[in-house]
């Protein structure tokens, strides 16, 4: 029921309306979008805007605040890794409605998307960006320390890391270079991976450190500590040879698209803990086998799409629960059929870009939280196949 706010004698309540239902939370680069549900009971009379405050602790909602007469609200100039809960008043011409419940903490943070390399016809050097935030085209970042495809890419909220790119004269590069992804312009040394012949490894990363698998006919695991630069590490080995597999993460766990067993596309899944070494325990299957696919998580769930199957492209999505084992299950499709593609996350929004398809410009986005098709997010700056990709915001990190 709304709040009785007065009153006269022989007249109805002048009432206030009931509270709005916060619905979500979404993280930006200092700021944070509530999205809410209107009351049904308006009171006496409509509607007339929102308010929206966030707390950063206990119950002092006074870190920051905005007005609108709809859902979303963004509150803005906010500290980025800092946790806020947020509420929503409803008011209309006869006061302001109790506050919603809070939500869930959430720390705003930059939601960028790097896309770096890649290859039509010969290697590029180009990356580029987007805001997972907002649907929209690519942008362009700078260059990549040496142009390449087919590598590893991983990330903590600053920084991005690309190791392991194949060059367009058929030589498999052993560097590894890293980007502010905070900031734009081109990448930089940072040292060696350990191992030679690496061709089409995948990688992951939480917080602090990146792990990087397999390759031609290899079955190694390397890891870095991301803050720092130098060589990488042994961490272990996979389950299988792998190469042209797709690799996604929590805060705790790595998980590996084991996708080729020498000449045969495997649906083997691995996992291992990030910030221990050692082999790669068996996680489950796909709900097909491929390769040349692309994952992305969010902080409980890894998505797998696109690639081809041993027959025919696909445009299959499937998913997995990261901190169970068992076997994937369907999720949706792709907008366009392809292989060859890149894919990054925010904590929410996954995001596939490019591919093989006589070769794509496509950046496709899901819900991770949900099932359903991929819809339309923009186009990359060109078409591009074999590209590596990370971002600010992945599941890694949350």
């Amino acid at each position: 029921m709304a709040n009785k706010n007065g009153g006269f004698i022989g007249t109805d309540g002048l009432d206030a309306p009931d509270p709005p239902t916060i619905d979500s939370v979404t993280a930006d680069d200092q700021q944070l979008s509530i999205a809410f549900t209107a009351p049904t009971d308006t009171g006496t009379s409509a509607i007339t805007g929102f308010v929206a405050q966030v707390a950063s602790s206990g119950d002092n909602y006074s870190a920051g605040s905005n007005t609108g007469s709809s859902s979303p609200i963004v509150v803005s100039s906010l500290s980025n890794g800092t946790s806020y809960t947020a509420k929503v008043w409803a008011i209309n011409a006869y006061g302001t409605s109790a506050p919603s419940d809070a939500s869930d903490g959430v720390s705003p943070g930059l939601q960028r998307g790097i896309f770096a390399g890649g290859n039509r016809g010969a290697s590029t050097n180009v990356i580029q960006y987007v805001n997972i935030a907002s649907a929209g085209n690519a942008t362009d970042f700078g260059d990549l320390y040496a142009a390449g495809h087919d590598g590893a890419g991983f990330s903590s909220s600053t920084r991005g890391i690309f190791a392991g790119a194949y060059d367009s004269g058929g030589n498999y590069d052993d560097t590894i270079q890293y980007i502010t992804i905070a900031s734009t312009g081109n990448a930089t040394d940072f040292g060696d991976v350990s191992y030679d012949n690496i061709d089409s490894p995948r990688g992951c990363s939480n917080s602090t450190r990146g792990i990087f698998a397999g390759g031609n006919d290899r079955n190694n695991i390397d890891y870095v500590t991301i803050a720092s630069t130098g060589n990488s590490q042994d961490f272990g080995d996979l389950t299988q040879n792998s190469y042209k597999g797709a690799s996604a993460a929590s805060s705790t766990r790595g998980i590996f698209y084991e996708t080729n067993n020498g000449s045969t596309a495997s649906n083997t899944i691995s996992y291992v803990t990030i910030a221990s070494t050692g082999n790669a325990s068996d996680f489950g299957d796909q709900t097909e086998s491929r390769n040349r696919c692309a994952a992305c998580s969010s902080a409980t769930r890894a998505l797998n799409g696109g690639g081809f199957n041993g027959s025919s492209r696909t445009n299959a999505i499937d998913y997995i629960t990261i901190a169970s084992t068992g076997n994937a299950s369907n999720f949706g499709s792709l907008t366009v059929t392809r292989e060859s593609l890149a894919s990054c996350s925010s904590a929410t929004t996954g995001i596939w870009a490019g591919g093989d398809n006589n070769v794509s410009d496509v950046i496709d986005q899901v819900t991770m939280a949900s099932t359903g098709n991929a819809t339309d997010f923009g186009d990359l700056l060109a078409a591009q196949r074999n590209h590596m990709s990370c971002s600010s915001a992945h599941g890694g990190l949350q």
